[in-house]
């Protein structure tokens, strides 16, 4: 898999990582740790050297099957985590960080981010100087190696960047929900700063495994997402109905087909969950294909039979 840069560091990361919210279990139904090692473990083999996690995945659960499921080749990956916004005071981002090397059983994190602004979810106000602050502080001692911000609008990815350099930027971006493309993309991809783009799949959606009648299981999120909305979901559904073709085309899965979308973006890569070691091989395989620019023009069109009929709000669940 060819590696690319990660913003202005000196980190190379693959195109597409593994997420792993999944990990964490706390969510999610059905999660095994066996299976989610096994995953991890199929997806290095794959070629996918990059992971992210965070530290309110499960409470550190994610963080703790990551860190043991890699342990045996930590210098060949790269780990990207994030800091919760309940602790972004700066005595409060310097302790998350050391609980967060302890539970990925590691001495430097790679990617440290900032996981939603100060303010959300009821959480405190925090000014980004005094967080910004405490992150350059971590950089300097080399605990960690780079600083990334995540689901920040473009006005406070820009007002971030002015308290120190900012090297990734993790938004929700896939073919059936695009609003970062009006409003951050354009300061990434002037200032270097790599798209690490979650739920690339639309939460599975763009795997075409979810059908028409389906019902989640009590406990699962993602019955949350405002695309599972029924007027959303009937459009989704047309959608698919002309992805299908396209995909068959081009001899790959569904879910081949819109992380391909996402990593032929300037700048971007795609954070792929994964269930199983099939499931993460397959994520991997994705790096390989090409698109033409015909392929691409018919998936933006298609795309936009979903997007199109969305409000402006960047929040993709009704938490």
């Amino acid at each position: 898999m060819q590696l690319r840069s990660l913003g202005k560091s000196d980190l190379k990361i693959s195109p597409i990582l593994m997420g792993t919210w999944q990990a964490g279990k706390e969510m999610w139904v059905g999660i095994d740790d066996t299976q989610t090692t096994g995953a991890i473990r199929a997806a290095f083999e794959a070629g996918i050297t990059t992971f992210d996690t965070a530290e309110t995945y499960g409470k550190g659960h994610s963080e703790r099957v990551l860190g043991a499921a890699v342990s045996d080749f930590r210098d060949r990956v790269i780990l990207a985590t994030k800091v919760f916004p309940n602790h972004l005071k700066a005595a409060q981002v310097i302790e998350a960080c050391h609980r967060s090397l302890k539970n990925l059983k590691t001495d430097v994190i790679d990617l440290y981010q900032i996981h939603w602004p100060a303010g959300s979810f009821g959480t405190k106000a925090v000014t980004i100087g005094e967080t910004m602050g405490a992150l350059n502080q971590l950089k300097e001692e080399g605990k960690i190696r780079a600083i990334g911000v995540s689901n920040f609008s473009g006005r406070q990815l820009e007002e971030a960047s002015q308290y120190g350099r900012i090297d990734s930027f993790q938004p929700p971006y896939s073919l059936f929900w695009r609003h970062v493309e009006n409003d951050a993309m354009p300061y990434c991809v002037a200032n270097d700063i790599t798209i690490l783009a979650y739920s690339p799949m639309a939460q599975g959606l763009l795997t075409g495994k979810f059908a028409k009648d389906h019902k989640f299981q009590k406990g699962d999120h993602r019955a949350r997402n405002r695309l599972f909305i029924p007027e959303n979901f009937q459009r989704v559904h047309q959608a698919l109905d002309r992805l299908r073709p396209l995909a068959e085309e081009n001899k790959i899965s569904l879910g081949q087909l819109a992380l391909a979308w996402i990593i032929s973006h300037t700048g971007a890569c795609a954070i792929a969950g994964a269930r199983s070691a099939d499931q993460a091989a397959q994520n991997a395989a994705a790096s390989e294909v090409s698109l033409s620019d015909d392929d691409l023009a018919r998936l933006d069109e298609i795309g936009r039979l979903v997007t199109d009929y969305l409000d402006d709000d960047p929040m993709m669940w009704n938490f």
